[in-house]
């Protein structure tokens, strides 16, 4: 793995070296865009909205439109506006984990210890483990800061990416009806929930769709028109709440069995 982050955490007046490593790949498929009359690849350009010529990475610069005029950011701006983020992820506070919401979380990354920081990486590992909680902190990362969770995940320290509430969009322009529960419904309810809960096993889960595009890839190489299974028909009849409940209780039932 290659690192995409190198720094040092600042847990009280201890600093840790580390380096960051994506803990995610993607398991898509790596679908090409192509040219429906003659299946050459398709590629992007990056061009002059005037002149409508090809611009080269070198000569494209970032800009912060102010005043309908362009305030182009040279990379020592970057770096000035917080020289020590760019290096330095320090943690302000710690928590329970269980105190921030899930729409908060986001991307997870694996923390190494660098040379003269293994000591003080476990110690903090070990610590955070005993106590239960996970540290907050903030860092710069590719000219972006990025608020995160510092936590133990089995025998590593992981990096979680979380949001800043100034992401979070309001969900006031919903329309959420206000609906009275019925106390045998609410029951019934709650006994699925009972029935169905058991401890959580990722491993079980698979990412069935894709394996179904493969097949269908494979049939076509072959010269094989796939086989569409046409989904099942859902019943226009109205059923009500509570035999919804009590059929999903009774298939349910079967499966624990």
């Amino acid at each position: 793995m290659k690192a995409i982050w190198n720094g040092a955490i600042g847990f009280g007046l201890v600093n840790i070296p580390i380096k960051m490593y994506s803990a995610t790949e993607s398991s898509n498929l790596d679908l090409d865009m192509l040219d429906k009359n003659d299946q050459s690849n398709i590629h992007y350009k990056r061009v002059n909205e005037k002149t409508g010529k090809e611009v080269p990475w070198e000569n494209i610069v970032k800009g912060y439109k102010m005043n309908d005029e362009y305030i182009v950011l040279e990379d020592e701006d970057f770096e000035a506006a917080s020289p020590e983020k760019s290096k330095m992820l320090s943690i302000e506070q710690f928590v329970k984990e269980e105190e921030i919401e899930s729409v908060y979380f986001e991307t997870p990354y694996y923390l190494e210890p660098q040379k003269n920081g293994e000591n003080a990486y476990a110690l903090l590992l070990k610590a955070l483990k005993k106590t239960g909680m996970v540290g907050v902190g903030t860092f710069v990362m590719r000219t972006k800061e990025n608020l995160c969770v510092i936590k133990p995940y089995k025998d590593i320290i992981l990096l979680n990416k979380i949001r800043f509430p100034e992401d979070i969009r309001s969900y006031d322009e919903l329309k959420i009806p206000k609906k009275t529960v019925k106390e045998g419904e609410l029951k019934m309810a709650i006994a699925l929930i009972e029935q169905t809960s058991e401890k959580f096993k990722p491993e079980q889960y698979v990412d069935s769709y894709k394996e179904d595009l493969l097949k269908i890839i494979e049939q076509k190489a072959k010269g094989k028109k796939p086989k569409i299974s046409a989904p099942e028909a859902k019943s226009e009849k109205t059923i009500d709440l509570m035999s919804q409940l009590k059929a999903s209780l009774e298939k349910s039932k079967k499966k624990v069995s």
